[in-house]
């Protein structure tokens, strides 16, 4: 730091720059708060330290050798056997890259809330002809919604499977049956805040794409999408022109089967998630999906008590809850839960101001969320 005379002589600091106020301001967080949050959720200290380890180039072999382990433990805890990319973006990008590989022309979009209709514009946005299936915003799919909107001409169906904007989980294998009836068309699904902390079940759903990143249910830092691609689509690829660079399938899948990345990956958020998959395996998958629920049950418990659920029953979200607010402040509830080590989420989309959400997944133990809860009782009751 440089350093200034006064007219005395005297030597005197100046005053710190926009860039070191900020950077003392977060150094100076006071309190230390557990997310209980949408995305990215609470990721643990012994996870952010795997990151640490020595930097390797993504062309050598110590990075084949990572990516191969990585990839084998995927399959072993989604157990499925659908080939396996990794991206170095968030879900977003994998989930355009479906609709730049998938499709030519015409496709499908499932929607029930804020990230259905994304997805609808993101295929509008790249030039496909978009047939829209809107649902009701807290009501789940049903299968039979897909007849009137579904013939021959349709090449692709997107779907959320875990809406977040709501908290319904859609019944996926009935949506997909219901599909794949009368007509074949590839079928896409948004796994982003279902896969690791709901059993979908993958092997009895007959995919061609499912998605989701690292900072949702494998409690990671974003930076990272994953996704699980069918031979029917790979095939779709090799018909469809003006696919990318960045996103085409075939590029990716060609260093994939090397166990490389097309473009330069995250190295240490690779650790991290070399790391959590050990974890995962060690706590035992079936155990990981009991645990989301359970605490789900304790969540969704509260809310009927105090402010009601806006997701339709039989189709609750076990990795996040939204709550109706029913007219209470929640920036001043959420300023205060922060104030004791806590931080939830504010709805979203259409429902932003009359609804906010509790992300109960990941790490997150049911004894977190009893400590979340017991804060939150304590606030309310304070209001």
């Amino acid at each position: 730091m440089d350093l200034e005379g006064d007219a005395e002589g005297a030597l005197r600091c100046p005053p710190p720059s926009r860039s070191e106020r900020s950077s003392e301001s977060f150094r100076g967080m006071s309190v230390k708060r557990t997310l209980f949050t949408v995305g990215p959720v609470e990721v643990r200290k012994e996870v952010l330290e795997s990151m640490t380890r020595p930097m390797i180039t993504h062309r050598s072999k110590e990075y084949e050798q990572l990516q191969e382990g990585i990839v084998e433990k995927l399959h072993k805890t989604l157990d499925t056997d659908m080939h396996i990319l990794i991206s170095p973006s968030s879900a977003s990008g994998l989930l355009e890259a479906c609709v730049r590989n998938g499709v030519n022309q015409k496709m499908l979009g499932l929607s029930n809330g804020s990230f259905g209709d994304r997805w609808q514009e993101i295929g509008s946005l790249n030039g496909k002809e978009v047939v829209k299936a809107n649902s009701a915003w807290g009501k789940a799919i049903r299968p039979s919604e897909l007849h009137a909107c579904l013939d021959d001409s349709i090449e692709a169906i997107t779907l959320v499977a875990n809406e977040s904007s709501t908290g319904v989980l859609n019944p996926v294998k009935e949506i997909v049956k219901a599909a794949r009836d009368e007509h074949d068309p590839l079928v896409f699904v948004d796994g982003v805040t279902a896969v690791y902390g709901t059993d979908l079940r993958i092997k009895d759903l007959d995919l061609d794409a499912l998605v989701f990143g690292t900072q949702k249910a494998l409690a990671l830092p974003p930076g990272l999408a994953i996704m699980c691609i069918s031979d029917r689509l790979l095939d779709k690829a090799k018909t469809v022109s003006n696919r990318g660079y960045y996103f085409d399938f075939l590029k990716m899948m060609e260093k994939a089967e090397k166990y490389y990345s097309l473009t330069t990956p995250p190295v240490s958020l690779l650790y991290a998630l070399d790391f959590q998959l050990d974890r995962i395996l060690k706590e035992g998958v079936q155990a990981r999906y009991q645990r989301h629920k359970d605490m789900g049950d304790l969540v969704r418990d509260w809310a009927r008590e105090h402010l009601g659920l806006y997701a339709e029953p039989g189709y609750f979200s076990d990795t996040i809850t939204v709550i109706n607010r029913n007219g209470m402040d929640f920036s001043k509830l959420n300023k205060s839960l922060k104030e004791k080590g806590y931080e939830i989420s504010n709805g979203y989309g259409s429902i932003k101001e009359t609804t906010f959400r509790i992300g109960h997944m990941g790490d997150l133990t049911v004894d977190d969320i009893k400590g979340l809860l017991k804060a939150m009782d304590e606030v309310m009751e304070a209001m």
